[in-house]
């Protein structure tokens, strides 16, 4: 009852939710990482069946940020490979999804990493999700310690595709 008066949970939505009998995937991002979990409702409280940190793509090479676009998909994809669940549904919270939110590039990450998500057509910009936005960003900043990381930046096409290679080969 408190978290209702406070506003923190819509149980109507909730019952949408738990109604499809499907698990929820949900994301959070935190200052420093994202968090992707599928969890499942039980009566006694919500299990979570896997959960997934965006720092976790540094054993698969990702040498970024764990809380950029292009790592909230690889977060995404990392969450559908370790995942048992075939199908889920999105549990965004209270969340109102804006343009360019990451966690649109989140569940294309678990779309294309084998879990199907009830999401319809995903707004995502291909140049975005290789960090062509970020690369934009240093592109002015010659001369000083920014230079290298910009340098590094134009190359993450192929980052993203060799740790998507990495995590299929020992993501399970």
């Amino acid at each position: 009852m408190r978290l209702q008066q406070k506003g923190n949970t819509d149980y109507r939505k909730r019952l949408k939710l738990l109604k499809s009998g499907l698990p929820r995937v949900v994301v959070r991002k935190t200052d420093s990482t994202i968090i992707g979990q599928v969890v499942e409702y039980a009566e006694a409280g919500d299990k979570t069946l896997v959960t997934v940190y965006g720092r976790e793509l540094k054993k698969y090479g990702w040498a970024f940020s764990p809380k950029n676009i292009p790592a909230s998909y690889l977060t995404g994809f990392l969450l559908a490979r370790k995942s048992s669940a075939k199908e889920a549904i999105l549990d965004k919270g209270g969340r109102t999804l804006k343009k360019d939110s990451f966690i649109y590039y989140f569940l294309k990450g678990a779309q294309d990493g084998g879990l199907n998500l009830h999401a319809g057509e995903l707004p995502i910009s291909e140049d975005r999700l290789y960090g062509s936005h970020i690369a934009k960003h240093y592109e002015n900043k010659k001369g000083n310690q920014f230079h290298l990381v910009g340098e590094k930046v134009k190359g993450m096409r192929e980052e993203v595709n060799k740790v998507i290679d990495n995590i299929k080969q020992h993501g399970n």
